[in-house]
């Protein structure tokens, strides 16, 4: 089949029954002026517009794009809305899916298709950062000829999953969440536009708050909520879309939750202190309640980030690992899937052994710094790689722990005001207990004292 023979189906039948399709397909953006959100790049004679034609001259810039953001942010609607407002035929593939086979296909489909009286191809490729190097080597030919306008979307950093030669020949757009803002005006445009409800029900504040939090900053399902509700009111007669009949449409209790108010920083704090007093019941309690308000999911990664150094720290140092690894997944793939990760980050900080030593040890060396107990570095310990540093005395005297019994060298290290301080305390908790039992050994053997 060719790649975007369903999308035009789609559109033919959309054309035909404009009913017949999903509210969110209705309310597809068909210029750019409609697009919801990603206002910085939108501004008149902006490179996107300037992409499309707008602002005379025709179209200009590279023929590739670069949309890098997070999921559910549009980066395929604009993909889209390009190829409509340039007149192109739409491919959409995604590098899950595809290879350099059937990219392959639709580059020479579009080099035999393009001409005088033929659509030019813009070639929608999701997902970039999946194919490796000799897979998106493969695009260069059909990009620098511009045989196709490629429009390449990724959720990873371009700058390490994009090769250098691609890259280079790109327009790079940073695509920015969508806000609560955007995703209500989306709601109201839908509620009152002729491709949407046109009209047909009223959305009442509270029930407008609730999709915005079933949405998650995600506007295809905040369409989908919405639809949902309408279509159960109309189906009992009523003209209203209230709180309740939503929640029994998209079976889903309303939570009490005001993300830009008190409730916000309450649970993420009750959250965070159930993690510190190891209650893991209690923790998922608040991580649901997180989920289900529509917070932002890379909110509460950073949250179990800094939990696992303050709370857990080197009782087991794993758990660092297992939040950044969770906030690095979340990242990725987004709510719905994304509730997985951040329960087992969540399970394994509450069930781990606790321990606050390198929180308080940070903090007791910068009251120390703040309060003036600096000064100079050991002559020693300075550079001595540099011209004349050896005349000055930089380095004279170092010794080379690498050259010692043990690697630990019986040397001065701290400036002297703080000489002999101890920040680092640590617990007997977890494996913390080894690294107390260390600290000891080597403190010793710092002031030159025995084994």
């Amino acid at each position: 089949m060719e790649p975007d023979l369903f999308t035009a189906a789609a559109e033919d039948r959309q054309a035909k029954d404009p009913s017949a399709s999903p509210l969110a397909v209705r309310m597809r953006p068909r210029s750019l002026d409609e697009v919801v959100g990603q206002q910085h790049l939108l501004r008149p004679g902006s490179p996107l517009r300037r992409l499309v034609g707008e602002g005379g001259g025709g179209p200009a810039g590279p023929s590739s794009v670069m949309l890098w953001g997070p999921p559910g942010i549009g980066k395929t609607t604009l993909a889209y809305v390009v190829s409509k407002a340039t007149d192109k035929r739409f491919v959409e593939l995604s590098a899950i899916t595809a290879g350099v086979k059937e990219v392959r296909a639709v580059i020479d489909e579009a080099r035999r298709s393009s001409g005088a009286y033929s659509k030019d191809t813009v070639l929608f490729l999701d997902e970039i950062h999946r194919f490796s190097k000799a897979q998106q080597d493969s695009l260069l030919p059909a990009v620098e000829n511009r045989w196709v306008t490629l429009i390449a979307a990724t959720t990873e950093n371009p700058y390490f999953s994009v090769i250098s030669p691609l890259l280079s020949r790109s327009l790079l757009l940073t695509l920015e969440p969508l806000t609560d803002d955007d995703i209500r005006g989306l709601l109201r445009r839908a509620v009152a536009d002729e491709r949407g409800l046109a009209g047909q029900v009223t959305l009442p504040e509270d029930a407008e708050d609730h999709l915005l939090r079933i949405a998650g900053g995600d506007a295809r399902r905040a369409l989908t909520a919405l639809e949902a509700g309408a279509g159960a009111a109309l189906a009992k007669g009523e003209t209203t879309v209230t709180l309740a009949t939503v929640e029994e449409a998209v079976d889903r209790a309303a939570v009490k939750y005001d993300r830009a108010g008190d409730q916000h920083y309450d649970v993420a704090s009750a959250l965070i202190k159930s993690i510190r007093g190891s209650d893991v019941d209690a923790a998922l309690h608040y991580l649901a309640r997180m989920i289900e308000a529509g917070e932002d999911p890379r909110f509460i990664a950073r949250r179990l980030m800094i939990s696992a150094s303050e709370d857990v720290g080197l009782a087991d140092p794993s758990a660092l690992q297992t939040a950044v690894a969770a906030a690095q997944a979340v990242a990725m793939i987004g709510f719905p899937e994304a509730r997985i990760t951040l329960s087992q980050a969540t399970v394994a900080l509450a069930l781990a052994p606790k321990s606050n030593a390198a929180y308080m040890a940070i903090d007791a060396a910068l009251a120390d710094v703040r309060a003036g107990l600096a000064g100079p570095v050991p002559a020693h310990l300075r550079d001595s790689h540099y011209k004349g540093a050896q005349k000055l005395g930089h380095g004279k005297g170092y010794q080379y722990p690498h050259d010692l019994p043990g690697g630990i060298a019986a040397q001065q290290y701290a400036p002297d005001a703080v000489h002999g301080k101890r920040y680092y305390e640590p617990t007997r908790y977890g494996a913390e207990a080894r690294y107390a039992d260390v600290a000891e050994r080597v403190r010793a053997r710092l002031r030159g004292e025995p084994d």
